[in-house]
């Protein structure tokens, strides 16, 4: 491999993790505002909307007309994977850490291993279940230390703590379902046209929500929120999306996905530094726990 392209495919690749990773940190910055989960990602899906819409058309060029059966596929996956998981995700936020909801969003390849398991009754090895043992223990640990703190230091309460983090369990279950079934449309339209047009759908799906539940007066709202809310679509949605995607062409999937370890950390980082949250040895030994069962299960899947 050319060391200059295999240089590159690693810069993006970590570019591509670090970038998505600050959207949990726009969100809470975003929330400061008074703003809720439904209109702030209304506005995110908004401004991603254009840039979406002209990948799922660039990539649908010159190629076969989608059948019914694909549409069907499509508007599931992009309800499941992008809109519902979505949605989800910035609701936990409302309650919880950035620094745990990453961590719990990164267990995502957990979860599909399970649902691989369930669905297609593929066995899971002793590695694999030691892995996940791991990587559940440090959420554990994280999610002991926010709900102890929340109880008795000056957050929220406990309850909200909870709810949050089962809003962001539900999101990465959603997620996995998408990953879980996306695969034979993965192989017949491309990973590219079928993430340009699942987005798309998700797009419509948020906006249409917005309209459904909140009259139009609640898109009147601060104009940090709506910077904010620009920067999220392109910088933390559409950049990543690109960036991790020329990684592949470079170095290839299995590397550019362990190269996204460095995604909690960086959210952690960034919570500490521009959100103000704790950095403690609860949350560094979770971290620790989290990415080394994650790389264990990886590993495992890997080699099988």
């Amino acid at each position: 491999m050319n060391s200059n392209r295999f240089t590159t495919g690693l810069l993006l690749a970590l570019l591509g993790s670090i970038a998505f990773s600050g959207k949990a940190i726009i969100v809470k910055l975003a929330y400061r505002y008074g703003v809720d989960a439904v209109t702030l990602l209304m506005y995110r899906m908004l401004f991603a909307l254009p840039f979406f819409a002209i990948m799922a058309w660039w990539a649908s060029r010159g190629k076969a007309a989608l059948t019914k059966h694909d549409w069907y596929g499509i508007l599931g996956l992009g309800f499941t994977g992008y809109y519902l998981a979505s949605y989800l995700d910035f609701a936990g936020l409302a309650y919880i850490t950035a620094s745990l909801e990453r961590l719990i969003l990164y267990i995502n390849p957990t979860l599909v291993l399970i649902l691989a398991w369930l669905l297609y009754k593929k066995p899971i090895s002793a590695r694999q279940v030691a892995g996940m043992a791991l990587s559940y223990s440090g959420i554990l640990l994280v999610f002991g230390h926010e709900l102890v703190m929340q109880e008795f230091g000056a957050g929220v309460g406990a309850a909200n703590t909870i709810w949050g983090s089962l809003l962001v369990f539900a999101s990465a279950i959603s997620y996995a379902i998408y990953l879980a079934y996306s695969g034979e449309l993965v192989k017949r339209l491309g990973s590219l046209r079928l993430v340009g047009l699942a987005t798309t759908v998700a797009c419509v799906l948020c906006i249409v929500q917005f309209m459904l539940m909140r009259p139009l007066s609640a898109m009147q709202v601060a104009p940090q929120v709506i910077w904010l809310s620009v920067l999220n679509a392109t910088l933390c949605t559409a950049l990543p999306v690109v960036a991790v995607m020329m990684a592949i062409e470079r170095i290839g999937a299995p590397l550019a996905s362990q190269t996204g370890m460095i995604g909690p950390m960086s959210t952690i980082l960034m919570g500490v530094f521009i959100l103000g949250e704790p950095l403690t040895v609860w949350v560094v030994l979770g971290t620790v726990l989290v990415l080394s069962g994650v790389y264990w299960v990886s590993r495992g899947r890997a080699k099988a």
